[in-house]
């Protein structure tokens, strides 16, 4: 024995270096040097445990084991069985276990693994690892039960106690003890006995318990199990956890599963924060493909993140006092939200159909409200993970929801607010989804990328920010107009928000001086704002790049390239607005005024900037525009702006006014005299502008300086007039708080000009004098502009009037200006928009009023059909007379418009921009006929009136400003390569406002709008009562021209304002209903009481009135395109359909006779005309009925009218027009057959039939179609019937022929209607083909092939139907004979086997079919069919082209 002890204690010490050393751990408490006591109790038990190899020890000693431990179990095992006194024995050995575990520490010793003792010199007799003597007596199924019931019964004993010395629970070590057993003998019975432990057990023992049940039950007894821990979840959610946990390893029936599920999602808005995570992911593990989307939807529904965060002002302490600060709660719950992520990436990850069911889920969502914090992170998650592609669906997705407006920024903000700490580990997918939003051509979209930016900004770490900064930065550099503008914006937003933070990224914020190449100048200023606010800003945080932008600055100023000095004057104006702006008091001590320093820093770069631009008046005139600028926009220290505004009403005196004199020293190209003097009535002491002594004296010394090419000296130019006086001006409105008293003689006094009726003696002119006369005429309209843009908001009668007479002068001077311009060539106008890019670009399109090379190109290629096309048809002269005359028109215009004058419409960007508060002058009521005629002579009025040449004047004006603020991004977005032409020259002001500001100023003016469009209506009702109801005012009625167009343009002003897309974002829907209102209030007195649809209705039946006034068809279209954007803005559009559909039909059948008394024509009037019937065509409601009523009646008749007369039902189809009329037939016909439903299995015979009727209608309207080139065979025409003939065959072999497939048997007389009238469509398109090929006219030839091989397809897909049906015998090809557009045989292909051949469809026998249809049915084949031979040989003389 004693040898035995010793090796136990060697054993003991080898036992630490084994791989169980921490459950051993616990008896290590012993010296090992002490021999342990072993067990003495002579008890069966004893006995037969020693003799099959485990010696039982006391104390904290392990039991020991001699071999390994199957061996023992099968000694133990056989001992009993062999036992004279078995089965009896086995109780007796039970009962000496009990007895020996009655002793606590021997019980523990029994539940710990036994420590091996191997025999002398047999090291590998026993394993190093070996169960506890309990576990192994488990295992002998005839002692598992009674030990089983052992230790059940033994585990209550301890239940209470807790976690013993050394980690150990008694409790949890007794459970596994059952856990992994390899055959349990009665699995029901242990199931039963662990369930009603967990009743009475603590939670601890309970969670023991139940986690691992599927480690101790068979898979038989999952199912019960489950049902039980299901109604245990019910009752206690403490345990839902370990439930969970057990239930996602048992192996359930689906049906189970489902319902174990629903149970758990019942319970999910109870359960605690901690234990979401599991819940979540027990959730998603647990769904099949079937149910995934209804079980989505739910835990969507169900899992309220927004609880699980807390206050958010306690949060925000926290955030802001670091990481220290945050309290634990806090953390906790954003590492549950963490593990919730988790949970969903993972499962999102790995199963294809739950990230698709949510973003089914996500999309199924249609009310703003509904959306939920999870569901921006659930895109997030989808797009980071990218599993099955839902990378692109979440991007999809997210643009559709933003532009849709159901996401919306508060939910972004909320987002970012409580969850930045989770959202930090799917920054780069933010970063990308900002990106994409950022550069989508979408601007409904564009802002939400912004926010994105903005937001991780806010709330990431400084790397993050380093990132949102360089993908910023990314963006302004990469040139495209829109993504550029955006990114400056935020930037300059994130400057303004955190300066100190922005401080820290300066540097990267100055890398884009490099491409400033790319920057309009608009762009510029931004970047530059930015820029100095960083390095110059009150707190100067980014001072450590002040040096750079010295340097830059100077760098540009100093070069002689106009691009980099405007750059450089641009970016000095911008640094004296941060250095010279005004300070916030920081303390009472303070003045709150800046520095002298500081003070002597402006001044010196102003007169830096000064000085760089004295010698070029264009740079001059900048300055002064962008000094302007930063006055209008900036609030300037007192100091700066008195030093500024000093010096520059000092300056205006000294170069451009002078005292009226008797005479006007000099000598001038034209004798000066004083003109438009207001103020004739004032006393003595008067002053001038004092306009041509300059412009004659600058002219003669540019003359000079480029002969004798000396360095540029200062000289006053006329150039820097209208931008210094703007300066001028606002510096006294900023001064003297709108005030202009200091400057109002400027508004009546008289320009030096030369008498105007120089105008009319224009042709004796030289041409050097007529363009000092123009360049003098362009100087003074803008002079006057810039009066009215300074004067306009006055609110003084007398100044009022003087400001309508300035307009006035502009409008009289404009049709001086048109006369004086004819006949000039290669005239550059003075520039009047400076910060645009070189003057040159503009100078190309100077010229092209007097050029017409547009329209003389036009007229050539009418031309072309008449050559062309052979004669013999008195039709066909006929097309070919109107087609002349067509070509005629242009001409005839062009000599009218050399007699009147040109068109300043190209000559636009060298006008000064007008103020959008100019705008409010149409707030002045219009000026009548009758009031003019009785007030004819009198100079003097109590009220401002506008009369009908200004009211055009400032609508036109106003139009070409809504249409650049309001029209959709897309369309302003740069091409890749760059026009020669800048859109936004003349719209620098009106850049700076953004475009919401654009339509609130709008909305303001609606209802003036309205009443002028009154007036108007007014006017024209008059008319049509004194003429008997025809619109026949005299054609030299300029006062009816201008009212004709004004009314034109009020219809155009407000569909453009109506079509707005910003108008569809959730923030501006309170704008559109107060627009709507203004529209509705003009009808029936309503308040915002009423909805948006019935504000729409309203304001739909408001404008629906002026219908009988509409003076052309042009102004009809304008009418009608405005119903149809209204009739949008309501929830249901197709309301309106009909109303729609009825205007533009009466429209179009009402004869439009222009101002000289002649019918409306031309290409304009054709353009129209085209737009109204594709209106009229796309609202009617049965479009195949509406096209066949033309097609069938209107052209019938127009084919048996007169030459020169329309159709009786449609007047305006005549010769002329019926290009314009077949090709929208032709396309909205294509259209309507590709929306008709296709054929469906589940189709009812009902449906069936409804769907073939429909095929009937539009293949009757096809063959009238294509049957009218027999009659109007003009080059145009055949071009459009093949073009759209080859999509209409096509959407017929796609979507008609699967129906006639399954109709055939049904219905085989319709069928067969069907197919035979399809045939004759089908001949006279390959006649058409052979026609092209015979005049060898390739713009009909390259539709030939496509179309062939479509004939072709349709050939065999008919013979395919027939044997579907069995009725291939019904199939016969005959020869086709090429034949041209009459029906005369083409003599060059009559060789043996004609070219082409088709079916006879349906199952008439040839000679039962017409001697036409006997004798040649239609093939588009192109090779000959032999079929007695069964030869195929190929002709291929037809197609050798």
């Amino acid at each position: 024995m004693m040898r035995k002890k010793k090796r136990s204690s060697v054993d003991k010490e080898d036992e630490t270096t084994t791989a169980n050393k921490a459950k051993k751990s616990r008896s290590t408490g012993r010296q090992p040097k002490d021999a342990a006591p072993e067990e003495t109790n002579q008890s069966i038990f004893g006995v037969f445990l020693r003799e099959a190899g485990v010696i039982l020890k006391q104390g904290g000693t392990s039991n020991e084991i001699a071999v390994d431990q199957v061996v023992f179990q099968k000694r133990i095992q056989q001992k009993l069985q062999k036992s004279p006194r078995y089965p009896g024995i086995v109780q007796e050995f039970i009962t000496g276990l009990e007895s020996h575990i009655e002793d606590p520490e021997q019980f523990r010793n029994c539940l710990l693994p036994c420590v091996p003792r191997l025999p002398d010199g047999d090291s590998g007799a026993v394993s190093s690892f070996q169960e506890s003597l309990l576990r192994m007596l488990m295992g002998i199924e005839m002692l598992q039960k009674s030990t089983i019931n052992i230790l059940l019964e033994k585990l209550p004993e301890f239940m209470l106690d807790g976690v013993g010395e050394g980690g150990l629970s008694i409790p949890r070590i007794i459970i596994n003890q059952l856990k992994w057993l390899d055959r349990v003998v009665d699995g029901k019975e242990l199931a039963t006995k662990l369930m009603e432990l967990v009743s009475v057990a603590p939670v601890e023992v309970q969670r023991d318990i139940i986690t691992s049940l599927p480690e101790i039950l068979e898979d038989s007894q999952h199912d019960e199990i489950a049902k039980e821990l299901n109604s245990l979840l019910r009752e206690n959610t403490q345990l839902t956890v370990p439930i969970l946990d057990a239930l996602s390893s048992l192996s359930l029936s689906s049906s189970l599963l489902a319902e174990v599920r629903e149970a758990v999602m019942a319970t999910l808005a109870a359960v605690q924060l901690d234990d979401l995570p599991v819940v979540v992911k027990f959730i998603l593990h647990s769904v099949s493909s079937s149910d995934a989307y209804e079980v989505v939807c739910n835990l969507r529904k169900k899992l309220e993140l927004e609880q699980c965060i807390l206050p958010p002002v306690s949060h925000a302490k926290s955030k802001g006092s670091g990481a220290a600060a945050s309290t634990p709660a806090a953390g906790s719950s954003q590492d549950s939200v963490a593990l919730i992520l988790d949970g969903i990436k993972s499962a999102v990850r790995f199963q294809k159909t739950i990230s698709e069911a949510w973003l089914k889920a996500i999309e199924s969502v249609d009310e703003v409200e509904d959306y939920k914090v999870i569901d921006l992170l659930v895109l997030f998650i989808l797009h980071s993970t990218n599993a099955n592609q839902s990378r692109r669906g979440a991007e999809k997705l997210l643009k559709v929801k933003v532009r849709t407006g159901l996401i919306q920024e508060s939910l972004l903000q909320k987002t970012f607010r409580d969850y930045a700490q989770v959202m930090r580990g799917y920054f780069s997918s933010i970063l990308a989804l900002a990106q994409g939003l950022l550069r989508s051509p979408d601007p409904c979209v564009v802002p939400f990328g912004g926010h994105m930016y903005r937001h991780s900004f806010t709330a990431f770490d400084s790397y993050s920010r380093q990132e949102v900064v360089g993908a910023l930065v990314t963006h302004v550099c990469s040139g495209v107009g829109g993504e550029v503008d955006v990114a400056l914006e935020l930037l300059c937003g994130l400057v303004t928000e955190k300066p100190s933070e922005m401080a820290v990224y300066a540097v990267f914020v100055k890398g884009i001086l490099d491409y400033m190449d790319n920057l309009t100048s608009q762009q510029i200023r931004r970047l530059f704002h930015l820029l100095s606010r960083l390095a110059f800003g009150q707190q100067q945080q980014g001072s450590h790049i002040q040096d750079d932008m010295h340097i830059v600055i100077r760098k540009q100023l100093s070069s002689t390239v106009p691009k980099y000095k405007r750059i450089g004057i641009i970016g000095a104006v911008m640094i004296v607005g941060s250095m010279g702006a005004s300070r916030a008091k920081l303390k009472e001590s303070q003045n709150g005024s800046i520095s002298q320093e500081t003070f002597r820093q402006v001044t010196a770069l102003l007169e830096l900037v000064k000085s760089s631009s004295e010698s070029s008046p264009e740079a001059a005139a900048l300055y002064y525009d962008e000094m302007a600028n930063l006055v209008l926009t900036s609030t300037l220290d007192p100091q700066v702006l008195e030093m500024i505004s000093k010096t520059v009403l000092e300056d205006f005196q000294a170069d451009f006014v002078v005292d009226l004199s008797p005479d006007i020293p000099g000598s001038f190209p034209f004798p000066a005299c004083y003109m438009y003097d207001l103020d004739v009535d004032e006393s003595q002491g008067g002053i001038a502008i004092n306009l041509l002594p300059i412009l004659a004296k600058d002219m003669q010394s540019k003359g000079e300086q480029q002969s004798s090419n000396k360095k540029a000296q200062r000289r006053v130019s006329t150039l820097c007039l209208s931008p210094f006086f703007r300066l001028l001006r606002l510096c006294e409105e900023k001064q003297n708080q709108g005030d202009l008293e200091e400057i109002d003689a400027l508004l009546g006094c008289p320009v030096i000009l030369t008498d105007m009726d120089v105008v009319e003696k224009i042709e004796s002119l030289s041409k050097s004098e007529r363009e000092f006369l123009c360049t003098l005429l362009f100087y003074t309209i803008n002079w006057f502009r810039e009066v009215i843009n300074a004067f306009c908001r006055q609110k003084d009668v007398e100044m009022k009037m003087k400001v309508m007479t300035r307009l006035q002068n502009i409008t009289y001077l404009q049709t001086l200006l048109e006369k004086a311009l004819t006949g000039i060539t290669g005239y550059a106008p003075p520039v009047a928009n400076f910060d645009g890019e070189s003057t040159d670009v503009v100078m190309q399109g100077s010229t092209a009023p007097v050029t017409k090379t547009k329209k003389e190109g036009t007229g050539k290629k009418r031309k072309a059909p008449g050559k062309s096309s052979p004669g013999g048809s008195s039709q066909l002269d006929e097309t070919t007379d109107a087609d002349k005359t067509m070509q005629e028109q242009p001409e005839k215009e062009k000599e009218k418009e050399s007699r009147t004058g040109v068109s300043l419409v190209s000559y636009r960007p060298f006008f000064r921009e007008l103020d959008i508060e100019v705008l409010s002058m149409l707030q002045c009521g219009l000026l009548s006929r009758s009031v003019l005629d009785s007030e004819l002579q009198s100079k003097v009025r109590e009220e401002v009136l506008l009369g009908p040449a200004e009211l055009f004047f400032l609508l036109e004006d106003m139009l070409r400003k809504v249409e650049f603020s309001l029209t959709a991004a897309p369309a302003k977005r740069a091409p890749f390569l760059k026009g020669r032409t800048d859109k936004s020259v003349g719209f620098s002001h009106l850049q700076q406002r953004s475009s919401k500001d654009i339509a609130t100023c709008i909305v303001q003016l609606l209802p003036t709008l309205c009443s002028h469009l009154e007036n108007c209506h007014n006017h024209f009702q008059t008319l049509l009562s004194e003429n008997n109801g025809v619109m026949d005012g005299p054609a030299t009625d300029v006062h009816h021209q201008l009212m004709s167009s004004a009314y034109q343009l009020l219809l155009q002003v407000l569909n453009t304002t109506f079509s707005w897309s910003g108008f569809n974002q959730p923030g501006q829907r309170g704008l559109l209903k107060k627009a709507l209102g203004v529209l509705a209030g003009r009808l029936k007195e309503g308040g915002p009481e009423l909805t948006l649809e019935q504000l729409v209705k309203h304001s739909f039946q408001y404008l629906l009135n002026f219908r009988s006034t509409m003076h052309s068809l042009s102004t009809a279209l304008c009418l009608s395109q405005l119903l149809s954007t209204v009739a949008e803005k309501g929830g249901n559009p197709a309301a309106f359909r009909e109303q729609s559909a009825s205007l533009a039909k009466h429209f179009l059948s009402q004869e439009w006779v222009a101002a000289s008394g002649e019918k409306e024509r031309g290409s304009k009037f054709n353009d129209t005309l085209n737009t109204l019937l594709s209106i009229y065509l796309e609202h009617a409601d049965d479009v195949l009925k509406a096209i066949e009523e033309i097609a069938g009646d209107g052209i019938t008749e127009l084919i048996n009218a007169a030459k020169d007369e329309s159709s009786a039902t449609w007047p305006t189809l005549n010769r002329q027009t019926f290009l314009v009329f077949y090709k929208v037939l032709m396309s909205e016909l294509e259209k309507a057959a590709r929306k008709i439903p296709p054929y469906r299995t589940s189709d009812n015979t009902e449906t069936q039939s409804e769907k073939l009727l429909t095929w009937n209608l539009a293949v009757r309207d096809f063959h009238i179609l294509v049957n009218l080139v027999k009659v109007f065979d003009s080059r145009l025409v055949l071009n459009v019937c093949l073009k759209y003939g080859r999509l209409f065959l096509e959407s017929f072999l796609k979507l008609g022929m699967p129906l006639l497939d399954n109709s055939f048997k049904k219905h085989k007389e319709d069928v067969q209607s069907l197919l035979k009238t399809f045939q004759l469509s089908t001949r006279q398109l390959h006649h058409m083909c052979g026609h092209s090929k015979i005049h060898q006219d390739t713009s009909l030839t390259n539709h030939v092939p496509a179309l062939k091989k479509s004939l072709e397809l349709f050939v065999y897909r008919v013979k395919a139907m027939l044997m579907l049906n069995n009725c291939q015998e019904a199939f016969w090809i005959g020869n086709l004979k090429n034949r041209n557009l009459k029906g005369e045989e083409i003599l060059s292909q009559m060789s043996q086997g004609s070219d082409d051949e088709e079916e006879g469809p349906g199952s008439l026998a040839p000679q039962e079919q017409s001697g036409d249809e006997a004798q040649e049915s239609d093939s588009e084949e192109s090779r000959t069919v032999n079929r007695g031979d069964n030869t195929i040989e190929d002709d291929d003389s037809d197609d050798s082209d």
